[in-house]
């Protein structure tokens, strides 16, 4: 039921597009890959399932096949007309929709899976927006460049850990399920894509009592700036004396070797 390399060529002809270098646009041609990435999210049978960047739909309908019940997002109005004719028989419904924008209240019912194919530029200011701002989205599978990837599921020690896998370990789990390699999408890219499973916590990592989120990222933000630094200087003018100590966190560590509980002791202990 989905599109193959030559449908989804006529597809565009018939509508007269091309995919958009400005939007990132790359489709997914190949049908073992769309249906592999239904399967890791592990949908089915009375699942609420939101695609978001739904393209022309292929995606949108392997989550079909799983008998989840799927609402797509469009932000691109010259794909609408496409989207729609391909999807909405199926019984999904479309929003045209920036999704760092969107109002979720109404599209959201309940309990929510993303599943999202994303451009680079969007890749990260969105996943932490929709970790940030949408409770009702428990999970998300989402298809992002290789390094993206890397870094939403990085832990201490790891090259690509950074703040932006400390803000996502701050909401959920994350880990790298997957890669898909260029050669599956129109246009073909020149990187390699990751999947990411992304399962939010049923509260934060780090107790709000302990020490707030804006406290925290704080610390994070400015230790990162000067990532390959000692502690010590990254954190010279904020650190007050005697911090480290406090904190039981030797001032002459690097912030890629922090934990995210190592963090916080230090953000409380100021």
């Amino acid at each position: 039921m989905t599109h193959t390399r030559a449908e989804l060529a006529a597809l565009l002809d018939q509508h007269g597009l091309k995919p958009s270098r400005a939007l990132g646009q790359n489709f997914v041609v190949d049908a073992n890959t769309v249906r592999r990435i239904a399967r890791l999210a592990e949908v089915g049978d009375g699942d609420e399932v939101l695609e978001i960047g739904a393209g022309l739909g292929s995606l949108t309908l392997a989550l079909v096949e799983t008998g989840a019940h799927v609402t797509a997002m469009e932000i691109d109005r010259y794909l609408l007309a496409p989207l729609k004719s391909v999807v909405e028989p199926h019984g999904v419904t479309v929003h045209h929709a920036d999704a760092l924008r969107a109002d979720y209240t109404q599209i959201l019912t309940g309990p929510t899976t993303v599943v999202a194919n994303l451009p680079y530029n969007v890749a990260t200011p969105l996943v932490l927006h929709l970790l940030e701002t949408q409770p009702l989205i428990t999970r998300m599978l989402v298809m992002v460049q290789k390094e993206v990837g890397e870094r939403f599921a990085a832990y201490a020690g790891d090259e690509a850990y950074g703040a932006v896998s400390l803000r996502v370990q701050y909401y959920a789990d994350a880990s790298v399920v997957g890669k898909v390699g260029p050669n599956v999408f129109v246009p073909k890219p020149n990187v390699d894509s990751a999947l990411v499973k992304i399962v939010r916590r049923p509260s934060v990592a780090v107790d709000p009592a302990l020490v707030s989120e804006a406290e925290l990222f704080s610390v994070i933000r400015t230790s990162f700036g000067q990532r390959r630094k000692m502690l010590r200087r990254s954190l010279h003018e904020w650190a007050s004396e005697g911090v480290f100590e406090r904190a039981g966190v030797a001032e002459t560590r690097r912030p890629e070797e922090l934990t995210l509980e190592e963090f916080a002791r230090l953000a409380a202990a100021k």
